[in-house]
């Protein structure tokens, strides 16, 4: 295995070690000879009233140990807002929602009992749009967002338990409101050279993990609960759990959570959807585990989807190119329960006047329920939605006023220093450069000239397309973070941390950050997986915060570990610790050449003295870390005050597409995406993650698309039917540029960049169609089908 340190090339992660632990997850075996089976019987409905539940067939079942419904777990949960049960109560919202579970002693025997529960429903009418939800029409979606002719899907949202930076809006569909008022955007339309308003369209999205949801739980006779699951918030799944039960008597204390390698998370693996069902049914069959698998199915309806939203947006521009004014009106498609997808809604709120210093800015972000499955999570948390209409929008208004659309952005373009939306300042960053090295690497302002003919040329177009993205962290001003770090008698080291490695490389970066303060190679380091009983606490593993939160927890870790070395090795030989320092695994001495004390010698076992005792003894480092200055309380007038976010990262983004007319089919030449990292700990992993986000990204534009019927059930919730790309649709060059402008507080000057390199991807496309044939889409995804509709109503209208 390669040895290296911070800002040198990554040894790969062995492949096999994953694979195993994978599928050791899965292995029955590991829980018991006792191992039960839960099937799940959902909602058929997006809106219904449960009028009764016979279970007496599914009873007589042989095999069946237990049918529990909702009677028994009457119990709300939620990370940001209470507004859901484990199983529906006296109304199912959403096709899907969990109604009942039958606990049997194999799979076959669950799926034929549940099919004879007899659940009796009386149907309502769903709300599946956000303007049915309010009330109000696509085409002035910003006119009547307080008529009251409709529908509630949730009657007592007064009622329900919630952040204190949450809004709710008693006696209707808007679970939450973030508002923005910056400067006077009335006085700045009113006095602009230009005002340009549009509408964009971004519609629903899976997350599409190879890996399942699973879960098992097990509630044994010390009350104990242990649940097993493909987790990005293990600590966070306790305290739920933990809340959830608690008047069952289980308190944090007695419920231990246990994950392994997960199998892909983008989010959809966050907080707590199906490994709810096998804490609580675990409690009903004390002694037994019970596992829960979804179906592949399963996965598209019944876990977070990505939220669909309406963008208005109106900007308003002097003649030199100065954006004056910013109005935008944001309604999201949270679905039936936003326990979690509000926090979505207030993030983009927060940042929805994207990477650009504007002085006036009218922002109103609305978290609607409908009778969709719950929107939660997704890799961009809400920016790629967002920035779609907004970057697209930038297109539109530069060239409306005859400036180039780089150049645009460059005027416009956030500096360190600058106001942000809520008052507070922008970090140091390097969005100028980005711009420029992507144009450059783009050659934007030049024809681009393919490398020869093909068939069929004359239907060929070619389009440049350029946009900027950024994104904070979107977590809670308390969001902690915490690590262990104990050393071994071999000198080698153990670091205990609860951050989920999901393909990122955090396994490799923590080991780095580690390794670089204590002088240790990476493969003498083992960075273990999460078990809440043993590894110390970590909110999530969301938000792009990992390399920043835990990387700060770990770095004060192994500082801690290095002052404790230098502490016993000036008591055991009275050097003093100023003159001491780390050195290939060794204690040095500057002022004595001579003087190397290897870890090994004694990190376990201390130092002999001369009458025969010792000094020191086992080394246990501990790191904790909060973002103490962080403040999410604000006026929820004006969002003015606080700080809810810790920092942005920024970067642009440039493509170069061919383009069928005939058939709207693209194919991408080139794409360029730069980043601003802070600093790069590990570059051959954020040119992962620029590859894989931008191929994501992509994805998104071109290829899935969600689809419902009129009764709300989702009609394609497979692969054959959810189209996504495969191997020979990937552009044929992706160029990573690092720009590196050091983050003052982040471990080595690091942020967070994982998600951030899949935002700019909806409207690089959308803006290099626009270039190639003239036409501005509007709506996600950019289907072959779509643009060459489009291209025909253009020529039409002419």
């Amino acid at each position: 295995m390669e040895f290296s340190f911070i800002g040198k090339s990554l040894p790969r992660v062995d492949g096999k070690e994953k694979i195993t632990g994978a599928a050791r997850f899965v292995d029955d075996l590991d829980f018991g000879a006792n191992l039960l089976y839960a099937e799940i019987i959902e909602s058929p409905y997006a809106y219904a009233e449960i009028k009764k539940i016979d279970v007496s067939k599914a009873l007589k079942v042989e095999g069946v140990v237990r049918v529990v419904t909702g009677a028994e777990f009457p119990y709300k949960f939620g990370l940001y807002m209470h507004d859901r049960y484990i199983f529906a109560q006296d109304r199912v919202r959403f096709v899907g929602e969990q109604v009942a579970a039958v606990i049997a002693k194999d799979p076959a025997t669950a799926k034929k009992a549940a099919k004879l529960v007899d659940v009796q429903y009386r149907p309502l009418k769903p709300i599946l749009k956000v303007e049915d939800a309010l009330d109000i029409k696509s085409d002035s979606v910003s006119k009547n967002a307080n008529k009251k002719e409709f529908s509630l899907v949730h009657p007592d949202l007064e009622n329900y338990f919630h952040v204190p930076w949450f809004f709710p809006k008693a006696n209707s569909n808007v679970a939450h409101l973030r508002k923005i008022r910056k400067g006077d955007a009335e006085e700045a339309f009113k006095s602009a050279d230009y005002v340009f308003e549009d509408v964009y369209t971004v519609p629903r999205y899976a997350h599409c993990a190879i890996e399942y949801h699973a879960a098992v739980g097990l509630f044994d006779f010390s009350r104990r609960l242990t649940v097993w699951t493909a987790s990005q918030s293990p600590h966070t799944q306790r305290h739920l759990f933990a809340e959830a039960l608690s008047k069952l008597g289980i308190t944090h204390k007695d419920v231990r959570v246990i994950t392994p390698y997960v199998g892909g998370g983008f989010g959809g693996k966050a907080g707590v959807t199906m490994e709810i069902l096998a804490a609580a049914l675990a409690t009903t069959v004390q002694g037994n585990a019970v596992k829960i698998m979804w179906s592949r199915a399963q996965e598209f309806y019944n876990t977070y989807q990505r939220q669909g939203v309406l963008s208005n947006i109106k900007v308003a521009v002097k003649k030199d190119g100065t954006i004056t004014a910013l109005e935008q009106n944001l309604y999201w498609d949270a679905g039936a329960y936003v326990e979690y997808g509000a926090n979505v809604v207030n993030a983009a709120g927060l940042s929805a006047c994207g990477p650009y210093r504007i002085a006036n800015l009218k922002i109103d972000s609305f978290c609607v329920y409908t009778n969709l499955p719950p929107g939660g999570p997704y890799r961009g948390f809400g920016y790629s939605e967002f920035l779609f209409g907004l970057e697209s929008h930038m297109n539109e208004v530069a060239m409306r006023i005859g400036i180039d659309p780089v150049e645009f952005r460059r005027i416009n373009a956030i500096s360190e220093g600058d106001e942000l939306s809520y008052g507070g300042k922008m970090n140091p960053n390097g969005l100028k450069e980005a711009i420029d090295k992507v144009a450059k690497e783009i050659e934007w302002g030049k024809k681009f000239e393919p490398c020869g003919e093909s068939e069929n040329s004359s239907s060929k177009v070619y389009g440049k397309g350029f946009a900027l993205f950024w994104k904070a962290p979107a977590m809670p001003p308390n969001a902690g973070s915490s690590a262990f770090i104990k050393f071994n008698e071999d000198g080698s080291l153990n670091i205990l941390i609860s951050s989920m490695e999901i393909g990122q490389g955090l396994l490799t970066v923590m080991a780095q950050i580690a390794g670089e303060v204590l002088q240790i190679p990476i493969e003498k380091i083992r960075v273990e997986t999460p078990d809440t009983d043993r590894n110390p606490y970590e909110w999530q593993t969301v938000a792009s915060h990992i390399t920043w939160g835990t990387g700060n927890a770990v770095l004060k870790a192994a500082e801690d570990i290095r002052e404790q070395l230098f502490n016993v090795v000036e008591r055991a030989t009275g050097k003093n610790k100023e003159d001491l320092y780390l050195h290939e695994e060794s204690v040095r001495s500057r002022s004595d050449s001579n003087f190397i004390l290897p870890y090994k010698k004694f990190v376990i076992e201390g130092i002999q003295m001369s009458d025969g005792t010792f000094r020191g003894g086992p080394i246990i480092g501990r790191g904790s870390f909060m973002p103490e200055f962080s403040s999410a309380l604000s006026n929820p007038e004006t969002g003015q005050g606080g700080k809810p976010n810790v920092h942005y990262t920024v970067g642009a983004s440039g493509i170069i597409i061919e383009l069928d007319k005939e058939t709207g089919k693209i194919k991408i030449p080139k794409v360029v995406l730069a980043i601003d990292c802070g600093r790069a700990l590990n570059p051959d992993l954020v040119n992962g993650q620029i590859y894989g986000g931008m191929l994501q990204g992509l994805a998104t534009v071109l290829y899935e698309d969600m689809r419902f019927d009129e009764n709300g059930k989702l009609l394609n919730a497979s692969f054959s039917d959810y189209k996504i790309p495969s191997a020979i649709d990937i552009p044929e060059e992706i160029i990573p540029i690092i720009i590196e402008s050091p983050q003052p507080d982040g471990p080595f000057g690091a942020r967070g960049m994982g998600e951030h390199t899949m935002i700019p991807a909806a409207p690089i496309v959308a803006n290099a169609i626009q270039d190639a044939t003239g036409v501005r889409i509007k709506s996600m995804p950019i289907t072959s089908e779509k643009i060459v509709l489009s291209i025909l109503a253009s020529k039409n209208s002419l």
